[in-house]
C-alpha cells in the first residue's frame, strides 16, 4: 500500500499562504517558515507529520500528498481546518 511523508503550514488565510510560499520559493526555509507561522503543532517540528497512509488525512490533503510532485510546495490547499502549503518529502 502507498504511503507518504509530508510537512506543512497551516495558516488561517489564503493571502497569508501565498505570502509563505512566495517567501519558500525566495529562498526561505520551509522548516523555519513553519516553526514561525503554522497554526498546526507540528509547526514546532518544521511542520513535520512523519509517514502516513491514505485516509489517514482530510482529502483534498490526501488529493496533493498521493497525486502532486515530490520534493515540491504545493497550495494553498484549504481543508476545514484552514490553507496549508505542503511540501512531499517521499511517496511509495
Amino acid at each position: 500500500m502507498t504511503s507518504a511523508s509530508a510537512r506543512h503550514i497551516l495558516v488561517e488565510t489564503e493571502d497569508k499562504c501565498i505570502e509563505l510560499k512566495n517567501e519558500i520559493e525566495n529562498g526561505s526555509d520551509f522548516a523555519e517558515v513553519a516553526k514561525s507561522h503554522s497554526k498546526c503543532p507540528s509547526g514546532s517540528s518544521g511542520g513535520d507529520l512523519g509517514e502516513f497512509r491514505p485516509g489517514q488525512m482530510v482529502p483534498e490533503f490526501d488529493e496533493v500528498v498521493f497525486k502532486e510532485e515530490v520534493n515540491k510546495v504545493h497550495g494553498p490547499v484549504k481543508t476545514s481546518f484552514g490553507f496549508h502549503l505542503i511540501e512531499i518529502t517521499s511517496r511509495q
